[in-house]
């Protein structure tokens, strides 16, 4: 009986620890410099976990991360509202450690906002 609770739990931790790992966290990002800029979707993923988007920011690509898919879409912001070519505002904070990453907490599209958090 001591053996299946121990293969229990052992299988409960790696669950645990595997799927952290793939986690992007709020502690990543650096949420003392707030970037507040507008420009265009250079290209964008809208798919699970988190949706994604390309964009330029101070001369250079960025990758975004956006809010899982089902919450933008209960907020009324669809995949076509964020695919290339569309102009946006965005609120982010860029990554602690990697270079041209950000995390948005809200995003304005035709001047509306979509809060992501």
């Amino acid at each position: 009986m001591n053996y299946l609770k121990n293969i229990s739990l052992a299988i409960f931790c790696l669950l645990c620890v595997s799927f952290t790992a793939f986690h992007h966290g709020w502690a990543d990002y650096d949420q003392k410099k707030v970037l507040d800029f507008k420009t265009t979707i250079e290209e964008s993923i809208y798919e699970n976990p988190h949706a994604l988007a390309k964009v330029k920011y101070r001369k250079q690509l960025w990758t975004v991360y956006l809010a899982p898919t089902s919450r933008m879409t209960d907020r009324g912001l669809t995949a076509d509202m964020i695919k290339k070519g569309t102009e946006v505002r965005l609120v982010a904070y860029p990554h602690k450690t990697k270079k041209a990453e950000m995390r948005a907490e809200r995003i304005f599209v035709d001047s509306v906002k979509y809060e992501l958090r």
